[in-house]
């Protein structure tokens, strides 16, 4: 019978020729990821009481939650997964400053096409940008992967989108999904897999596709796929020269549901508190007073996120009501964008540059809002409470429309 992506992944993954939706399987993962959360998933796994990891090269380890630590509580986690780190002798370490844990696994080659990924972050989905199937899990998942090397998942549903169209200027791969997010809705693919396909996604950089499947677990996805093409090969002859054997959906694959958007009109579009399915067109929420710009995250943190904002800060400045701040989003970008003089152009501009890591988005100890104030971020989340005061306001656009708002001091996409 035909399969989807997924059914295949999790087929080879079970040492099977096929599985069908709804199964269970029992799996190795290629990948078992996790961030400042290691701290409690190292006390799990020593519950457990097995002495070593099962394969210290499988397991990835970032700090970028909480970075640098901004508590005693923190700083004593993090010392804790140092130590667990060396103890078990974990190949893939990357301390503070490095990086977003899902940018730095994908511009590092650590998983690739066809492969199987957990991580305990929700947008560990990300990863499907490379063809592979990557989902989030808890800590006491986790906990059992290191001890085991092994996890059970269901076999998903899988939801099929297609995008055809060229996106208008101005209109960018973030629009396009938060578009997307706003007619599936919140729920629409819970625990579904979703493939994505079309001319328009075909012409996607990497950068681009790993924006859409970051922010298709804001839909409820299990895990988001883009196809294996030349753009997938050329990134993946970068960073690695790993071999790897991707996997594609069978002609007559059963899918529950198939979406089909014409982009070839659609507007900037901007996720409006607190819900990121509240999607509105910009003309919607167009002068909309703000107090603080974040350009940066997992979702928006890249080399070319980031020369957009140059662009349009080049020259200008940010406006004095309100604070912008730009989080590249690994250790790598921030050089290249050094390099090229982004970073310049936005210190000139007025601009913050904090060291790479998930800060404001985290809502921990960057960037924190006060009662009453509104924020306008390319993040993934604008949930009541998320970046501070739970009486502030967030909203989710692209790296455009932020670099244009903090010029202009309120919501817009355009200068006059």
């Amino acid at each position: 019978m035909d399969q989807t992506i997924v059914q295949k992944i999790l087929a080879q993954g079970a040492g099977k020729t096929w599985v069908g939706v709804g199964e269970i399987v029992e799996v190795e993962p290629d990948l078992a990821m996790s961030h400042d959360n290691a701290a409690l998933v190292i006390r799990q796994f020593r519950e457990i009481g097995v002495p070593r990891v099962w394969n210290p090269g499988k397991i990835v380890i970032m700090l970028d939650h909480r970075v640098p630590a901004e508590s005693v509580k923190t700083a004593t986690a993090h010392r804790s997964i140092r130590e667990f780190v060396k103890e078990q002798g974990i190949v893939h370490f990357y301390d503070i400053g490095e990086g977003i844990c899902h940018q730095v696994v994908v511009e590092n080659g650590h998983i690739l096409p066809g492969q199987i990924g957990v991580g305990t972050d929700s947008h560990t989905t990300s990863y499907g940008c490379l063809g592979v199937f990557s989902t989030g899990s808890g800590a006491t998942e986790m906990a059992a992967v290191w001890a085991t090397g092994k996890i059970w998942l269901r076999v998903p549903e899988t939801i099929k989108i297609t995008i055809t169209g060229s996106l208008p200027k101005g209109v960018f791969a973030k629009d396009l999904i938060l578009f997307v997010i706003g007619q599936i809705t919140a729920d629409g693919a819970n625990y579904k897999a979703v493939e994505f396909y079309g001319e328009t996604v075909t012409r996607f950089s990497i950068s681009e596709r790993f924006t859409l499947a970051n922010l298709s677990m804001e839909m409820g996805a299990k895990c988001a796929i883009v196809p294996l093409d030349r753009i997938t090969e050329t990134h993946m002859k970068r960073v690695t020269d790993r071999a790897y054997y991707p996997v594609y959906a069978d002609e007559g694959a059963g899918y529950e549901k198939d979406f089909i958007f014409d982009v070839s009109d659609l507007k900037p579009q901007v996720a409006c508190p607190h819900q990121v399915d509240n999607v509105k067109p910009i003309d919607g929420v167009r002068g909309t007073k703000i107090d603080q710009v974040v350009v940066g995250s997992c979702t928006n943190g890249r080399l070319d996120d980031l020369e957009i904002v140059a662009g349009v800060l080049k020259g200008r400045k940010v406006h004095p009501s309100l604070r912008m701040l730009i989080l590249p989003g690994s250790r790598k970008v921030y050089l290249e964008a050094l390099g090229l003089g982004h970073i310049e152009t936005f210190l000139k501009a007025g601009a913050v540059v904090l060291n790479p890591g998930c800060g404001p988005c985290l809502g921990a100890h960057e960037g924190i809002l006060a009662p009453g104030e509104k924020c306008l971020a390319t993040t993934n989340r604008n949930f009541k409470g998320r970046m501070g005061s739970p009486d502030a306001e967030v909203y989710l656009a692209s790296p455009y429309v932020a670099a244009l708002s903090a010029v202009a001091g309120e919501i817009t996409d355009r200068l006059d």
